[in-house]
């Protein structure tokens, strides 16, 4: 079983910066995709970026694309979410996602597709 956990939330200004990380333990961590997801007070949970295997393809939401940087330590089991140019409306509990698969190079943007999931953490944008 993998565990994930979330770090790096937390409150800044709009036009600001925060980096999420996530770390992976438990059963060796090998050929999975990662997401980030996300999820504001009163709506539906919502993808954000995901990250293949090899880390050569990365998707982004419309939302945050250009803003928004997935990225992957595979040494250290870590993906992280480097967040620039922060909006209000970027408020809300971060999740990160892990699914194993065959194909390095896949990218999964389907949250049902994921089988595991970390507590999440809040990040909140002041404007």
């Amino acid at each position: 079983q993998v565990q994930l956990v979330e770090s790096g939330g937390g409150l800044v200004q709009a036009g600001g910066s925060l980096r999420l990380s996530c770390a992976a333990s438990g059963r060796t961590f090998s050929n999975y995709a990662m997401g980030w997801f996300r999820q504001a007070p009163g709506k539906e949970r919502e993808f954000v970026a995901a990250n293949s295997w090899s880390g050569d393809y990365s998707l982004y939401a419309d939302s945050v694309k250009g803003r928004f940087t997935i990225s992957r330590d595979i040494g250290k089991n870590t993906v992280y979410l480097q967040m620039n140019s922060l909006k209000p409306e970027d408020t809300a509990v971060y999740y990160c996602a892990a699914e194993s698969v065959r194909d390095i190079g896949r990218v999964i943007e389907n949250e049902y597709e994921y089988d595991h999931w970390g507590q999440g953490t809040q990040v909140t944008v002041s404007s």
